[in-house]
């Protein structure tokens, strides 16, 4: 099968969209599929592989920039992973040559706009790209905060859906995010896997020791940016009353490459400081040692759409802390995560009890690995390519036009009901996909 994947996310980008995508190419490649990963590369060809797109770092932030250059051979599939320029010109591409398009959603924009400005200037973009008929008054009500941007953010997210033939919603959680933008078009929930745990059993000792971690301290562990929008404030909140119970405890916060002065500044006003250790990112391949090092993962995130570190920690026998009950239930199996409120006192208390009693830690750790067992790479496959298989060719309908976007009454923009030449190539297989 040939499969073109597109993502604004460069794959040395250490966060989950990157992961995902560089998960999801691996296995595709490897099952022997022809796939080509449309993605910013360096900005000299030379330096370029298959499929990248010339692009330019962007000061502050940890990816770059493209150009909007689609695919440019031909493809069975289109999978697009991002909203930003490529992403845009993939769906706009594939709308022309009627080609089968898959759209996994990986960020929750309405969350993540009112922390990074970027969210609705590229809002703003793709809108007028696919067709919104936004008005000055509507790229306005976008810049600011509130119920205008949050109608336009919904606009475009049914847009974007219009121009797709199903969704991939990576939980239960996203897909019920996305239900009323769906229109008629299927949401599948299909988790990325956490990749198998790397061989090494001395990766705990040697890590602790160069932390200088004493080899029985109690370890909590957060893996990601300690950024706003993760809540590092909460987390710290919550390890100030776990060291009330525990004062030998230590909270490793490893991925914080922006907002560490921040961090520190809230370190001191909680009195952790001197149990904190406040680390950049590493290379994926490294970040298994942290798990073996740690005794609880603690997510403190209630933004994320899946919590890819979740399953990678149960895969090495970490047991995980949440708060946000929408991600409590585990791939494969179904099971609960435990989950508290998200205030200081409840976060705390359970990531006490995961630390101080047994049985409960035991059972945690065990239902963990069930479910990454059980949701497997090989699973995960499996399922994407008889997606990718059900997909038929896009016909079009005597006199129908690619999806664009109409002006409601109201005077707020809204996308226009898919047209029926899509809707036509998905009715042999959405009977039997999964309706959110």
């Amino acid at each position: 099968m040939r499969i073109a994947h597109v993502s604004d996310s460069h794959l040395t980008n250490p966060e989950g969209v990157a992961t995902s995508v560089g998960t999801t190419v691996a296995l595709l490649r490897g099952a022997g599929h022809r796939v080509v990963l449309h993605c910013p590369g360096p900005l000299w060809q030379w330096r370029r592989r298959p499929g990248e797109v010339p692009s330019l770092s962007v000061p502050t932030r940890p990816y770059r920039l493209a150009l909007p250059r689609p695919p440019s051979a031909p493809v069975d599939v289109l999978h697009v992973h991002t909203t930003g320029p490529l992403g845009v010109a993939g769906l706009r591409w594939a709308a022309t040559r009627r080609v089968p398009t898959v759209l996994s959603w990986h960020t929750d924009l309405v969350a993540y706009a009112a922390h990074y400005p970027e969210v609705p200037i590229g809002a703003a973009y793709a809108g007028l790209r696919l067709g919104l008929r936004w008005r000055a008054s509507d790229l306005w009500a976008l810049a600011q905060p509130g119920a205008g941007r949050q109608a336009r953010l919904a606009a475009l997210g049914r847009t974007l859906l219009a121009h797709s033939t199903v969704l991939i919603a990576p939980s239960t959680k996203t897909a019920a995010m996305m239900r009323a933008m769906a229109g008629r078009t299927p949401i599948v929930v299909l988790p990325t896997p956490a990749a198998a745990p790397h061989a090494d059993a001395d990766d705990r000792r040697r890590l602790r020791a160069r932390l200088g971690i004493p080899a029985d301290a109690p370890v909590l562990l957060a893996v990601g940016r300690a950024t706003p929008e993760k809540n590092p404030e909460l987390l710290l909140a919550a390890f100030a009353r776990v060291r009330r119970e525990l004062p030998a405890a230590r909270l490793v916060l490893l991925g914080a490459r922006r907002h560490r002065l921040a961090v520190r500044r809230m370190a001191r006003r909680y009195g952790v400081t001197g149990s904190l250790h406040l680390l950049r990112p590493v290379p994926r391949h490294r970040v298994g040692a942290y798990y073996r090092a740690a005794d609880v993962l603690a997510f403190a995130s209630t933004t994320d759409t899946q919590g890819l570190v979740l399953a990678e920690a149960e895969a090495y026998g970490l047991p995980v802390a949440i708060v946000d009950a929408q991600l409590a239930e585990r791939p494969g199996t179904g099971t609960a995560r435990p989950v508290a409120e998200p205030s200081p006192a409840a976060f705390g208390a359970l990531l006490t009890r995961l630390l101080t009693e047994r049985e409960v830690r035991e059972a945690v750790i065990r239902n963990g690995r069930a479910a990454a067992t059980d949701w497997s790479a090989e699973r995960y496959l499996a399922e994407l390519v008889t997606l990718y298989a059900s997909l038929t060719p896009v016909v079009p309908a005597e006199g129908a036009a690619t999806p664009e976007a109409q002006r409601g009454d109201t005077g707020s923009p809204r996308p226009a009901d898919p047209a029926p030449q899509a809707r036509r190539g998905r009715s042999s297989w959405r009977s039997s996909m999964r309706r959110w």
